[in-house]
């Protein structure tokens, strides 16, 4: 007898769909990578090595080579990187083989910061610069931190000269002023490593792992580099202080007022001419959301079709990601609009020529334009105080 209906056993069937339990695209942002040079350890040259613990640096890098003493001050700073990387120089450590090294990092995908190990020279600097903005530009955001030379003498011309040799006013040399805000410079004259007073210390890369350790959204004026010391001697006076300010160095300075003591950022700059994205927190917060945004949104495209609710649903996927940052008070306010959506929740009767128009378009070309606005609230830098005495 051929069978017509299924029949009811087992009663009842389930199928499970775990298509909403795919968890969303993370990237932390402060992982660091620091490049330099070492003729010890396991690690290859030009290849991203990941560090968790000092040990392991001595094992990828050996213990009292350049790039070692850089890793150790990254791992001393508190709050830490999230991640860090070791990059070793190959070669005879020419442009050629720097370059190289840098271009190791270009698949390391969750890079945020990077720098050069114990390296003041302009010229290779410049091509952390190159690297950074290269990187920043084909989607993987990241800030390069470099430093002004601390073994410059003080003198009386000290902060135009320091500058001179990151900016030159004439051209005569590599300009490390990034005009997209992806440049990070510090100086710190004089600096030696805490540990025993003598041995001259990477501020630049005592810096960087500084700024990782702490949320994109934290301003990180008066937060803390940890590792170095200064001698009294050779630290910043206030004109000093507000001049490379000024120049968007930040000076590391030893505030009185700050309980403890230790070294501090006296500024939040950028090395940058784009007035725009000046602070550091900004660009890193920017970059943060630009992330979230793309890998929150990469699961729609391809599904969400060009309907009233398909456009509604990508609104909602936008507000869900941006709500958290508002609720968290990274951002104070959002919104977010989809031009087609209005005019796809018109009747067709009540749409004119150009709307129904700017649909079929729309459709054509599979392309859906969303506009994002974020009100950004920073932190305090300056306060002004007023202060009425009375009788």
């Amino acid at each position: 007898m051929p069978q017509t209906v299924a029949a009811a056993f087992p009663f009842i069937d389930v199928f499970i769909d775990t298509s909403a339990l795919q968890p969303a695209a993370q990237r932390s942002p402060g992982v660091i990578a620091v490049v330099g040079a070492s003729d010890a350890g396991d690690a290859a040259a030009n290849a991203p090595t990941a560090c968790d613990t000092l040990a392991d640096a001595a094992t990828h890098f050996g213990a009292g080579t350049p790039l070692f003493q850089s890793l150790a001050l990254a791992f001393l700073q508190d709050p830490k990187p999230s991640k860090v990387y070791g990059v070793k120089i190959g070669g005879a450590r020419t442009e050629a083989d720097v370059r190289a090294a840098l271009d190791g990092l270009n698949a390391a995908d969750d890079v945020g910061f990077v720098s050069l190990a114990q390296t003041v020279d302009p010229v290779l600097l410049s091509l952390l610069k190159d690297h950074v903005e290269q990187n920043s530009a084909a989607g993987q955001k990241r800030l390069g931190v470099a430093m002004i030379d601390p073994a410059r003498a003080k003198s009386a011309t000290y902060v135009a000269d320091a500058v001179g040799t990151v900016h030159p006013s004439q051209g005569g040399g590599p300009d490390l002023l990034s005009s997209v805000s992806r440049m990070v410079i510090v100086a710190a004259r004089g600096a030696v490593l805490e540990s025993d007073g003598e041995t001259a210390a990477d501020a630049a890369t005592a810096a960087m792992a500084a700024i990782a350790g702490f949320a994109p959204s934290t301003s990180i004026v008066l937060k803390r580099v940890r590792g170095l010391t200064i001698p009294l001697p050779a630290q910043y006076g206030a004109s000093e202080i507000k001049g490379l300010s000024e120049a968007n160095v930040i000076p590391i300075i030893q505030p009185a007022l700050m309980v403890g003591g230790g070294f501090f950022f006296a500024e939040g700059r950028c090395f940058t001419s784009d007035a725009t994205q000046l602070y550091v927190d900004t660009v890193r917060t920017l970059d943060d959301i630009d992330f979230r945004l793309k890998a929150g949104l990469i699961g729609l495209v391809g599904d969400a079709r060009i309907t009233r609710a398909g456009l509604t649903i990508l609104r909602a996927t936008v507000q869900g990601i941006l709500g958290p940052l508002q609720r968290a008070e990274v951002i104070d306010d959002f919104d977010v609009r989809i031009p087609l959506l209005d005019i796809l929740a018109l009747p067709d009767s009540a749409r004119s020529a150009t709307e129904n128009s700017l649909v079929t378009t729309a459709r054509a070309n599979r392309a859906i334009d969303l506009l994002v606005s974020i009100t950004y609230g920073p932190a305090v830098h300056h306060l002004r105080v007023v202060l009425q005495p009375k009788f």
